[in-house]
């Protein structure tokens, strides 16, 4: 089971957390800031692959990626496989190119409603529900249909709304 998603800059501020187990806001705060120190203090030459078991408990294991400003964090248990994790790195970093035309820091900041629908298509309570790009792409554009569509609809009748108090 997938624990926890994080996305953060090379400053350490969290741009996504997503944590699927629930813990206190305190709690999530100080593992991210954790896991920044342990990420900060990596030379660039060495395993993208970590066990955690002190931050996150046993069996915790952690796959991340640096791309540009941001880390792209991944903390699993046992039952999932690392390669198949570093796989769901690439695979999130792809949609989001395809979503923002070469993702960046700021796209993620600025869209954060999308972030999260793009990362629920592709892990939804701990576990990995789609791992191919085009198929979360469809899914996104037709919940950002469904939404303009929604958007878009009066609650009021044409008939109230265009009347006017006070005669």
């Amino acid at each position: 089971m997938i624990k926890a998603v994080m996305m953060m800059n090379t400053q350490g501020k969290p741009r996504l957390a997503k944590f699927y187990d629930f813990l206190p806001v305190e709690k999530q705060q100080e593992l991210i800031r954790g896991v920044f120190s342990v990420l900060s203090s990596r030379p660039e030459n060495v395993s993208n692959f970590l066990e955690i078991d002190s931050l996150f408990g046993p069996d915790s294991r952690l796959v991340y990626k640096h791309y540009a400003t941001l880390y792209f964090v991944l903390v699993f248990d046992g039952s999932e496989n690392e390669l198949a994790m570093l796989d769901l790195i690439q695979v999130l970093v792809e949609t989001l190119d395809k979503c923002f035309s070469n993702v960046c820091e700021l796209d993620i900041v600025f869209n954060y409603s999308k972030m999260h629908t793009v990362l629920d298509e592709i892990v939804f309570g701990g576990q990995v529900l789609e791992t191919r790009s085009d198929e979360i792409m469809k899914a996104v554009e037709e919940i950002s249909k469904l939404e303009a569509a929604s958007n878009s609809i009066s609650l009021v009748p044409k008939s109230v709304s265009g009347w006017r108090g006070g005669r």
